[in-house]
């Protein structure tokens, strides 16, 4: 049985791992469906999110790849809700899961907006500022995680790269996080990154006496060619994606207050790299 409400964040985060599971062992799409006893396009739409398979499919799905055991129920569970609109992750298994949702949709979307308040976007970030901000990590972790959040930032550069607006305030640029040595060269990349054709970062400067949605708190905006946009909000210990039209218009109306706010481009620029040389002179 397949639940066609697809489309949702963790159908399209459950179709990636399913992807990604099919190439780890060379399995064709039409050859598993003909193991299947099923179409090829059925299953492509299950690995792109458009539908959603059911518990029973996914175990049918996996086990024709040999996957382990403890995979296979990770994915059967993950399967259960998949077509729930909003989705909550709090686990372990949900971090590992929220990492693959993120690289998928920034694989697939057209625009992403970053909403920063507190610390650089990931998008961003140099190899020692992630792996200051992944303090208190087991190191063997820590180093895979940076390495995939660098891997991450490829996206940016492939032929149909999206375009990413980064909205930073200014308390992110001035916490020294690292040291005053690792920020000075992590904000030099941001205004190098910022050159870039298709990556627009806007500075959000501190002290204004009006109230605007930055004020509330980071959040990330993916906007697709076919379907409707995803936020992603991230917190301490758990994240959540958001699958509402309604929901979705007021974090877009809120990028839109925000850039009023924000320095124009080449404001942007300059004041990073000014804080970039006064970070330099503290080291």
């Amino acid at each position: 049985m397949t639940r066609t409400t697809g489309g949702t964040p963790k159908a399209r985060a459950l179709g990636a791992e399913l992807r990604e599971a099919r190439e780890a062992v060379g399995r064709s799409l039409r050859a598993l469906a003909h193991e299947l006893d099923t179409n090829h396009v059925k299953l492509m739409r299950y690995e792109t999110g458009r539908s959603v398979p059911s518990p029973e499919v996914v175990a049918a799905f996996v086990t024709a790849l040999g996957v382990s055991a403890t995979e296979r129920d990770r994915l059967v569970e993950m399967a259960r809700d998949a077509d729930a609109p909003n989705w909550l992750t709090a686990d372990r298994a949900g971090v590992r899961q929220e990492l693959t949702a993120l690289i998928e949709f920034e694989r697939t979307a057209t625009r992403i907006t970053n909403v920063a308040t507190g610390l650089i976007p990931g998008l961003l970030q140099t190899s020692d500022y992630a792996r200051a901000v992944m303090h208190g990590k087991p190191v063997g972790e820590v180093e895979k995680l940076v390495l995939m959040r660098l891997g991450r930032r490829e996206v940016l550069a492939a032929r149909d790269a999206p375009e990413l607006t980064a909205i930073i305030s200014e308390n992110a640029l001035r916490e020294p996080i690292g040291g005053h040595e690792v920020m000075a060269e992590q904000l030099h990349k941001v205004a190098e990154l910022a050159e870039w054709p298709n990556i627009d970062v806007r500075v959000l400067p501190s002290g204004c006496t009006t109230w605007h949605p930055g004020h509330v708190g980071p959040f990330v905006v993916f906007e697709f060619p076919k379907a409707q946009p995803i936020v992603h909000l991230e917190h301490y210990r758990s994240s959540a994606f958001l699958y509402n039209p309604g929901l979705a218009q007021e974090y877009l109306e809120a990028i839109t207050t925000l850039l009023s706010f924000a320095m124009d481009d080449a404001e942007s620029i300059a004041f990073i790299t000014k804080c970039a040389n006064e970070m330099e002179a503290l080291a």
